[in-house]
């Protein structure tokens, strides 16, 4: 499995009907800090590491029989290996996003041959629009390309012949064009920033399962702890 604080524990409040980004762990999951610490530790004795880098690895020659991660990890190796289905849990999944910025306009006016105030180019929505077509969505239904068009999320498909999903797993998962079935789908979530009391909750969950030694669970540990210190919290809560 992944070593990063936010799929773990994401996994264990999924688990428990709860959301990837449950602001207050006491107040909105059932049983508490005390009832998610109980499911964490029931996870990690069930895990045979925790490693972004090694997960599938280990995988690939059978140390494990699951592995959990990303679809841009999993699905390329799935492809490249027999008997592999790759399934998003029932309960939901994390979903994460490619990004276009437009930069704002510099407002710095120039007489150089060809200058202008730069600023959104006037063709950015036919880009979009050619972007969004249906056919540019093949890659993702071949998956060339792991993930789904955004597209999909509005329901739209398209038949892919036979012959381009070749070389795909031989046995059937329950992704569609490279996305969760619709019922899925509802149910995963996009990933937003921690609150500082969250931060505070996942510090507490990691370290009360942490052995002794540096083993993956202290590498989740110091990855948490390089986000409190990012975001300020550590120097404030912690020392």
């Amino acid at each position: 499995m992944v070593d990063s604080p936010r799929e773990v524990i994401g996994a264990v409040l999924k688990y428990m009907g709860a959301s990837y980004n449950t602001n207050d762990i006491n107040m909105e999951v059932n049983g508490g800090r005390d009832a998610v610490k109980h499911n964490l530790a029931l996870l990690a004795k069930q895990v045979r590491l925790f490693d972004s880098s090694n997960y599938l690895k280990a995988f690939g020659v059978g140390d494990v029989w699951v592995a959990v991660g990303w679809s841009s990890d999993i699905i390329p190796a799935a492809k490249r290996m027999s008997n592999v289905a790759v399934v998003v849990p029932k309960s939901g999944a994390s979903l994460w996003a490619d990004l276009w910025a437009i930069p704002a306009a510099s407002r710095i006016q120039t007489n150089r041959i060809g200058g202008r105030i730069r600023g959104p180019s006037p063709l950015i929505h036919q880009w979009i629009e050619f972007c969004l077509q249906s056919a540019r969505a093949l890659p993702f239904k071949q998956e060339v390309i792991p993930g789904a068009s955004p597209s999909h999320l509005q329901g739209h498909s398209a038949n892919v012949p036979v012959e381009l999903t070749k070389g795909g797993p031989r046995l059937n998962g329950n992704l569609v064009d490279g996305a969760p079935p619709p019922d899925i789908l509802e149910k995963c979530e996009f990933l937003e920033p921690l609150s500082n009391s969250t931060l505070s909750d996942y510090h507490w969950l990691l370290t009360s399962i942490q052995e002794p030694g540096h083993g993956l669970i202290h590498k989740m540990y110091q990855n948490i702890i390089s986000v409190a210190k990012f975001s300020g919290w550590f120097n404030s809560k912690l020392t």
